[in-house]
């Protein structure tokens, strides 16, 4: 217990003072906190393992990445995007608000054996904590990206950049989200939950009528969590290429959107190719809106308008290999 609480007082401590003048490295290799008081406390044993959590480490890396945002954001692209994006997140909502409820026949209808093999696991798996729970990581991640940036001087220069592409990837991926629950019927696990009387984590016959508990296709949660978590990574990863704490981000990056989704799965809300679906598009937008930003790609994008056929109106994003 003494040595746990030794690391995590030189934990506490990396991470507070943005000055190392009271730390010392010795000849072995370990962090040496000298006291007036008392002989010198040996609180690590590396210093290596310790000296990526600082704050100077994750915040300056002006010495290390390029002085220049490594993307190109042109309102003239990206401005179409955002509003497309918008738009369609605005109608799909709209269409979810539509859809009707079910009748009780419907319901009484639903079999688990019906369900493809993979997503019979939680067929019928009913919680209302593990629904509470799935926000905690949701809301979370939605911060991550503003705060990163403003932590980051790399990043907290071009702000405004960051924040339109953080912007464009949550636009794309919402209107992924809604378009889908808006069009797509599909009763969530919990719909076939057998009645059992006096037991909380039972839907009851009203819950599975209600039009909410039939949009499952696809997992909206883990697909915003992904996004925003995804694409903070790749932000960081993309400012900061030399940063030691790279590998950290990116596996923190992959574990909230999927601990999103198992609550979500034990919630009763979601299957599990629900989850997979909206972990890899989510994943795909966080990761491709920066990438498809970087300097040289974007040279070779436009968007126009467009008549296809039946004179449907819209854009054409178009991507010139050259």
């Amino acid at each position: 217990m003494k040595k746990l609480l030794l690391v995590i007082f030189s934990l506490s401590f990396l991470l507070t003072e943005t000055n190392a003048q009271e730390l010392s490295v010795d000849s072995t290799e370990k962090i040496v906190i000298t006291n007036s008081a008392t002989a010198p406390i040996i609180i690590a044993q590396t210093a290596d393992i310790l000296k990526p959590f600082s704050p100077a480490e994750f915040m300056r890396f002006e010495d290390k990445a390029p002085s220049t945002s490594p993307y190109k954001t042109s309102w003239r692209v990206d401005a179409p995007i955002i509003a497309g994006g918008v738009g369609l997140t605005l109608l799909g909502t709209a269409l979810i608000k539509k859809k009707h409820d079910l009748t009780d026949a419907e319901v009484l209808g639903k079999r688990r054996e019906n369900l493809p093999f993979f997503d019979r696991g939680n067929a019928g798996l009913y919680s209302l904590k593990a629904d509470k729970d799935s926000y905690v990581p949701f809301h979370a991640s939605f911060v991550a990206p503003v705060l990163v940036s403003l932590l980051n001087s790399n990043e907290r220069n071009k702000f405004g950049q960051v924040m339109v592409l953080y912007v464009e990837t949550m636009a794309i991926t919402g209107a992924m989200f809604t378009m889908a629950a808006g069009t797509v019927y599909r009763s969530r696990p919990y719909v076939y939950n057998p009645a059992k009387a006096g037991s909380p984590d039972v839907a009851d016959m009203d819950r599975k009528r209600d039009s909410d508990s039939h949009r499952s296709f696809f997992a909206g949660h883990t697909a915003a969590t992904a996004a925003a978590s995804f694409y903070t990574a790749k932000v960081f990863a993309d400012f900061n290429p030399d940063s030691k704490l790279k590998p950290y981000v990116w596996a923190l990056a992959a574990a909230t959107p999927a601990l999103v989704g198992y609550l979500r799965y034990k919630a009763g809300m979601h299957f599990l190719s629900d989850n997979i679906l909206g972990y890899v598009l989510g994943a795909g937008a966080g990761i491709l809106v920066p990438e498809l930003h970087k300097t040289k790609l974007m040279k070779n994008v436009s968007v126009t308008p467009h008549v296809g056929l039946g004179g449907n109106k819209g854009l054409a994003i178009t991507y010139n290999i050259r």
